[in-house]
C-alpha cells in the first residue's frame, strides 16, 4: 500500500517550502503572495530505511528499493474556503483522496513574508479545522436530504448521518463522532475530518524546539530547505551544528506511519532489497498480496526472521543453522522488520 499526505494550510505558512526540500527539487512553486499554488502538486518521497543498505550488502543486491510516500502539497485555504472562497471548493475536493491531513502551521517571525490570514498556531488551526467540518457538513446535509436513505434496512446508516449532522453543526470533527461501526458505516462518506491529521509547527532555525524532544512535531521548512542541497555527509554535518538528531522529513514520515498505524516488512536477495508497507495487525496472506494480488489466494507459508537476527547471522543460511527462521502460517500477524519470503502455490 502507498501512503498519502495532504499537505494543508492558510497561504504563506512555508507549505510549498517543505514541499520542495521533500522532494529535494523545487516542483512546487513557491511564490510570497496568496494562492501561488492553484493546482496540486505530488511527488514520491522515499522513507528512510537504513536497514536496507544492511541488507544489500549481506545479499549483494543489485538495487535497493525503499517504501515510498506520496506528498500533495494543496493550495492554500483561507476562512470561507467551504464556501468557496478562494477557490476553496477546489482545493477541498483534493483533500478526499489523501490517508492524512498534514497540517502546517505558522510559528515563525518573518517581516518580510506577507502574513496573508494566518494570525498565531492556534487559530491558524482552527480556522482550517472549521473548513473541513463545514465542507463535511455540506456533505452529510446533501445525503440527509436524499431520497437514498429513505429505502428499507438503512435505519443505521441514518442514525449515523443524523448524528453527524448534529455534531459537525456543533463544530466536532467526525472523528470525534463517531467510534466502531458507526466508522464503517460512514467510510462511503469520504469525510475529510474523519481522516487522521498531523500538526507540524513551521519555526525559526534558531528555535529550541527543534533540538528537545516532543509529542509536537516542530520543522523549520528553511532548514529542511537548505539540508535539501546538501550531501549526505554534509547534512550530517549541519544538523549537529544545529544541534538537530535527525530531519525532518525523517520525524514527519515516521510520525505519519506511528498516526496511522503502519510498519514496514523487508524483502531482500540478489535482485533486490526492499520495505513494503502495510497496517499493523496485517495476517501475513494479506501483507504477501501487497508484492502481487495472486499470492494471497496462493499463500501456503512465510519464511520469516527477525532483521537483527538475520543481520548478526549475515543471511538466511547461517540464522536458519542458529534456529533463528521461522515458517508462519495464515494467521501470523507481521511484525515491523520481520525479512520474509513467502512460499507461494501454483
Amino acid at each position: 500500500m502507498g501512503l498519502k499526505i495532504g499537505i494543508v494550510g492558510l497561504p504563506n505558512v512555508g507549505k510549498s517550502t517543505l514541499f520542495n526540500a521533500l522532494l529535494k527539487r523545487q516542483q512546487a512553486l513557491v511564490a510570497n503572495y496568496p494562492f501561488a499554488t492553484i493546482e496540486p502538486n505530488v511527488g514520491i518521497v522515499e522513507v528512510p530505511d537504513e536497514r536496507l543498505k544492511v541488507l544489500a550488502e549481506i545479499s549483494k543486491s543489485v538495487k535497493i528499493v525503499p517504501a515510498t510516500v506520496e506528498f500533495v502539497d494543496i493550495a492554500g485555504l483561507v476562512a470561507g474556503a467551504a464556501t468557496g472562497a478562494g477557490l476553496g471548493n477546489k482545493f477541498l475536493t483534493h483533500i478526499r483522496d489523501v490517508d492524512v491531513i498534514l497540517q502546517v502551521l505558522r510559528d515563525f517571525k518573518d517581516s518580510e513574508i506577507v502574513k496573508e490570514g494566518s494570525v498565531d498556531p492556534k487559530t491558524d488551526y482552527e480556522v482550517i479545522e472549521t473548513e473541513l467540518i463545514l465542507k463535511d457538513l455540506e456533505t452529510v446535509e446533501r445525503i440527509k436530504n436524499s431520497k437514498d436513505l429513505k429505502i428499507k434496512g438503512e435505519e443505521k446508516k441514518r442514525g449515523v448521518i443524523e448524528k453527524l449532522f448534529e455534531g459537525l453543526n456543533a463544530g466536532k470533527p467526525a472523528r470525534s463522532i463517531l467510534a466502531g461501526e458507526e466508522i464503517e458505516l460512514a467510510r462511503d462518506l469520504f469525510l475529510l475530518t474523519m481522516k487522521k491529521e498531523i500538526k507540524v509547527f513551521n519555526v525559526s532555525e534558531d528555535d529550541p524546539r527543534l533540538t528537545v524532544a516532543s509529542d509536537e512535531l516542530y520543522i523549520c521548512a528553511k532548514v529542511e530547505s537548505e539540508l535539501s542541497s546538501l550531501s549526505e555527509e554534509d547534512a550530517r554535518a549541519y544538523m549537529i551544528d544545529l544541534g538537530i538528531k535527525e530531519s525532518g522529513l525523517d520525524k514527519l514520515i515516521r510520525n505519519a506511519y506511528e498516526t496511522l498505524g503502519l510498519i514496514s516488512f523487508l524483502t531482500t536477495g540478489i535482485t533486490e532489497s526492499r520495505a513494503w508497507t502495510i497496517p499493523l495487525g496485517t495476517k501475513a496472506p494479506q501483507a504477501a498480496a501487497v508484492i502481487h494480488t495472486d499470492f494471497e489466494k496462493k499463500f501456503i507459508k512465510a519464511k520469516v526472521c527477525d532483521y537483527d537476527e538475520f543481520v548478526v547471522h549475515g543471511g538466511w543460511r547461517e540464522a536458519s543453522e542458529k534456529g533463528k527462521v521461522r515458517f508462519e502460517g495464515k494467521e501470523y500477524p507481521m511484525r515491523d522488520g520481520d525479512v520474509v519470503e513467502f512460499m507461494i502455490g501454483t
